[in-house]
């Protein structure tokens, strides 16, 4: 059986939650819990991923959709006042952060194989 798209987002949004929690972020709820925004998000990266986007492009996408939706810079992630330390450009970012970025192409590249739409 293939997997939807939307089933890669899934996996990568609980594989995200899981290394920020690694990392000593709690902030992230599971893909059940999460804001329609979220899982978007994660979707259309997923889009992107299997279109061949590499981790930079990725990232650089999701600044995209966060700046949109309002987000800006600030030095701690804060939902209500929509601010983000990782909202700089890839060579900016932590090493962990950027491994993120790998882990989410890595995860799709590998359950995207023969994604049904």
């Amino acid at each position: 059986m293939s997997a939807t798209a939307d089933q890669i987002a899934r996996v990568c949004h609980e594989a995200n939650r899981a290394w920020c929690e690694a990392h000593g972020d709690h902030s992230q709820v599971g893909w059940d819990d999460a804001a329609d925004w979220q899982r978007d998000s994660a979707i259309e990266g997923v889009h992107k991923a299997l279109d061949g986007a590499t981790p930079e492009e990725l990232h650089e996408s999701w600044i995209d959709f966060k700046t949109v939706d309002g987000w800006v810079y600030g030095e701690v992630k804060d939902a209500a006042a929509k601010t983000h330390p990782c909202l700089v450009p890839y060579d900016d970012l932590p090493a962990e952060q950027r491994e993120k970025d790998h882990l989410f192409a890595a995860i799709v590249t590998t359950l995207g194989r023969n994604v049904m739409a």
